[in-house]
């Protein structure tokens, strides 16, 4: 009797995608070989299509144990019309509120990075208005409330001739936390305006380009060797105490090998925070790149923070609840360079179910243990301190031991945007990284740069006059 050949492929499910040609919704199979989970897709007009979307199977299946209900805004600005994503806005059927807001505040840069979401460059001279900023953040904080985290980004957002104006603005408003996203030029060349930036603190952030050491891998991500403006602007905001977070993009082949290696250079400065590691989104800009040779996951950067003696072990870095398929953290205390993981030393449900008092530090005992004993702390007195939920607001608060606050927080993040090759529309509606309008609209990170930014899908077009 004949044996059945069973399929070389697990089935785990269906769901929506693009095709990467027309970026027309299409149909496509979650399939499983061996340890890597890939994308079959199925267009009527450019045929199947297979994306890898990650290279371990089973943290992938394990983000769906770690869904939390998202967070209601306030006020949506759209209505569910076309269906996702054509209804940005954000409308109703989005299933997360905006963790963080981006306020791209101008289109002028000072750089012409060959991978750049927003082709910005210094041939761009548009520039907002102080005005049309604030109107910016009012629809924000009327979506919001009290929003979480907004971000000041470009362009390269220095150059605007009213950017301490509109770092001030943004600080008067409701909002928890806010940074500014830079290449660090300014920064490494004008000691007394970083002078300016520490006078915005608490609550402020400087979100620094550190994509590499080497000079090869600046030169291709950059379009220049900028190792020298990025370690003096570290000297500066050293120097000024401004808190810091290094965000790297990383690109297979170029620069996925030091990871571990810029996660301890991060911790021998005190002002550094953490480090944010964002894999190639194909948008905008993206000159020379090969998705069978530039393509990186979240789950390679995943592995390589591990192998590479990053100080996190795998346990520690774990799915962002409000979109744990595409974020993920690493959360620790830092004494100097010596680091304490927390995530791995927590249930899953304290950050799933989180409430919103702090919890108790003396509930786990073998956390309490671990960081008395790596950082050598007095065992007496605690304070309450929002040492993780201060940040991300999905993320639960702790009472921690008396001294310890927001300098000695050390984290590391992936985010891995959707772009043509793994965009899922379940995934979508689940973003919870924003851009904000000029007229006053609130769309998702990967849509907006996808669709909206340049407005070339045909379901976005504005229809041409009739002629006669």
């Amino acid at each position: 009797m004949d044996q059945r050949k069973p399929r070389p492929y697990l089935f785990l499910g269906e769901t929506t995608s693009l095709c990467e040609h027309c970026l027309e919704l299409v149909p496509a199979k979650i399939l499983a070989e061996g340890d890597d989970v890939y994308f079959q897709k199925r267009c009527s007009e450019h045929g199947v299509q297979k994306a890898l979307v990650s290279t371990d199977r089973a943290y992938w299946q394990r983000t769906r144990e770690w869904v939390k209900p998202g967070d209601v805004p306030k006020r949506f600005f759209g209505r569910t019309e076309h269906g996702c994503p054509w209804d940005c806005g954000i409308c109703p059927d989005h299933e997360q509120h905006t963790c963080l807001g981006l306020v791209e505040i101008n289109e002028h840069c000072n750089l012409t990075c060959p991978v750049c979401f927003a082709g910005s460059s210094p041939a761009h001279a548009g520039t907002r208005s102080l005005a049309e900023v604030e109107r910016m953040l009012d629809a924000l904080v009327e979506a919001e409330g009290e929003p979480d985290l907004v971000q000041i980004s470009g362009g390269e957002p220095t150059l605007h001739p009213q950017i301490l104006e509109i770092l001030h603005a943004a600080k008067r408003r409701p909002i928890r936390h806010v940074m500014l996203n830079t290449n660090g030029i300014r920064i490494a060349r004008e000691p007394d305006f970083v002078k300016r930036l520490a006078e915005l603190k608490p609550g402020f952030e400087v979100y620094l380009q550190f994509d590499s050491l080497r000079r090869e891998a600046l030169v291709d991500i950059r379009g220049a060797d900028l190792a020298r403006i990025r370690l003096q602007a570290l000297e500066n905001l050293e120097a000024a105490g401004v808190s810091t977070t290094l965000v790297v993009v990383v690109k297979k082949g170029v620069n996925d090998a030091e990871l571990g290696e810029i996660v301890r250079f991060a911790l021998t400065y005190k002002c550094v925070r953490g480090v944010t590691f964002q894999p190639v989104q194909d948008a905008g800009r993206n000159e020379g790149f090969d998705p069978n040779r530039h393509r990186v996951v979240l789950s390679d950067i995943r592995r390589g923070l591990v192998a590479q003696g990053s100080g996190f072990a795998d346990t520690d870095i774990v799915p962002l609840p409000c979109n744990p398929e595409n974020i993920a953290i690493g959360y620790a205390l830092r004494s100097a360079e010596r680091l304490v993981p927390l995530t791995s030393l927590l249930p899953r449900e304290v950050f799933v179910d989180a409430a919103p008092n702090a919890i108790a530090f003396e509930k786990y005992p073998e956390l309490k243990r671990r960081v008395f004993d790596a950082l050598s702390l007095s065992t007496t007195g605690t304070t309450t301190s929002k040492i993780l939920g201060d940040l991300l607001c999905c993320l639960p608060s702790f009472e921690l031991p008396a001294g310890l606050g927001y300098d000695n927080v050390f984290r590391v993040v992936i985010v891995q945007f959707l772009d043509r090759y793994n965009f899922d529309l379940g995934q979508v509606k689940r973003s919870c990284i924003h851009f904000v309008t000029p007229d006053g609209g609130i769309i998702p990170f990967d849509t907006y740069n996808l669709f909206y930014r340049t407005r070339t899908h045909r379901r976005l077009r504005t229809p041409a006059p009739a002629a006669g």
